[in-house]
């Protein structure tokens, strides 16, 4: 036989002994046993919280952050971004200039401000966009 057609000479593996599979007992109350630490490491997943405005275009009852008295809001009405967007669109499509400004007399197009009875606070507002 040549040294071609031998198999390589490997070193001695050295002996171990068997272990038991998984984690060594552990008695409460004691330290971990020599060679082991325990490590507990808690993971908490950011959830995400979507407030939602309770005014909308309704009166609501809340309670004033001013002067703390439970109240229905009054409402009113003011131009917002909605209205001056249906009044450009308006100016695209080709409506004459007097057309243009029907979305500021309409009040489903504009934003709603909730203010105190009481003390005429504004409590909240209701923006269309």
């Amino acid at each position: 036989m040549s040294a071609i057609d031998k198999p390589p000479a490997y070193p001695q593996q050295p002996a171990y002994t068997p272990q038991q599979p998984g984690y060594p007992p552990q008695q409460p109350g004691y330290p971990p046993q020599q060679g082991y630490s325990t490590t507990t490491t808690i993971v908490q997943q950011p959830t995400v919280v979507i407030a939602q405005s309770p005014f909308l275009e309704n009166p609501v009852s809340t309670q004033c952050p001013m002067c703390k008295a439970s109240i229905i809001t009054g409402t009113h009405y003011v131009t917002g971004t909605l209205t001056w967007l249906a009044c450009f669109g308006l100016c695209i499509v080709g409506c004459d200039l007097g057309c243009c400004f029907i979305p500021f007399c309409i009040d489903s197009l504009k934003d709603v401000i909730h203010t105190c009875p009481n003390c005429q606070a504004q409590v909240g507002v209701y923006r269309r966009m």
